[in-house]
């Protein structure tokens, strides 16, 4: 009888035991299922968000520049590489009653922060150029406008430069951004630096320009800090006399031409180094012949 019962209690203990099995195991598939669902989901919100931010990079594409511009006997090559996903540097050219205005922007900071505020502040220099075509004007006015913003203020250096194609004219004025390289053809070299503080410090900064005047085969060159600062794996930085050396080595191509061999010279480098910050480059050359 004992046996029996004994056996009976085995055979009760299995029976709980097999359901307790299939409940874990019916358990189990539900949360595995779960989280194919939030997995599912993840890489879905990801495509999302990648297209998205190829869809933006697209819009600043569009906002800025073509990679070369012909004007008259002048060329106007440039190129932007992003550090994240969305560059806050931008190259604008806008034509005006008398001549063409050069804009070059880097957004301090970098990514997608930077980047958005690239769209406003593009907006600002084209509506205060319809108004007036002076660089110091112009980068008097975007500034008062970023410091009304208040709550958040981006802080930013621009090249604003506007070009005379008939003439080779050239009246500049930089607020806060690294000096412009003026390369002429019997090799003598100039940095120009007028200007005024960062756009977004001072309320009322006052801006003051330069003017130069780009003879058959002169070249200028103006380019974003990420192009100076950019490190090698010695923590070197590119810095200013090798950014001349390679200026003067590339002189006597186009400027298309230049652009390339002087960012390549950047590249190389910083070789396996990943980029610090976002990299601006424009050649502003008028034909030699």
């Amino acid at each position: 009888m004992s046996q029996s019962i004994l056996n009976a209690s085995l055979a009760t203990r299995r029976a709980l035991d097999i359901h307790a099995s299939r409940r874990l195991k019916r358990a189990d598939e539900a949360v595995r299922l779960e989280l194919e669902l939030k997995l599912a989901s993840l890489q879905q919100d990801y495509a999302d968000l990648h297209t998205a931010i190829f869809e933006a990079a697209q819009v600043h594409r569009r906002l800025c520049a073509p990679r070369l511009v012909r004007r008259g006997d002048f060329e106007i090559a440039s190129e932007i590489f992003a550090v994240r996903h969305l560059p806050g540097d931008f190259f604008t050219v806008e034509e005006t009653d008398d001549g063409v205005m050069l804009a070059l922007g880097d957004i301090c900071g970098k990514g997608l922060a930077a980047g958005m505020w690239t769209t406003h502040l593009v907006g600002l220099v084209s509506a205060h150029a319809a108004v007036t075509s002076a660089p110091e004007a112009i980068a008097a006015g975007v500034n008062r406008d970023i410091c009304r913003l208040e709550s958040v203020v981006p802080l930013a250096s621009m090249f604003l430069a506007r070009l005379d194609p008939i003439t080779g004219v050239v009246r500049y004025s930089s607020a806060g951004h690294p000096p412009a390289f003026l390369l002429r053809a019997n090799g003598e070299l100039e940095k120009l630096s007028d200007g005024g503080l960062l756009l977004g410090v001072v309320n009322d900064a006052s801006y003051i320009s330069g003017t130069l005047e780009l003879g058959a085969g002169d070249v200028l060159m103006f380019y974003s800090d990420g192009i100076i600062e950019s490190r090698n794996s010695a923590e070197e930085e590119f810095g200013y006399a090798r950014l001349e050396q390679e200026l003067r080595r590339a002189a006597t191509g186009s400027a298309d031409t230049m652009l390339f061999s002087v960012l390549g010279a950047v590249q190389d480098f910083a070789a396996t180094r990943s980029l610090i910050d976002d990299m601006s480059l424009v050649i502003v050359r008028r034909d030699g012949r």
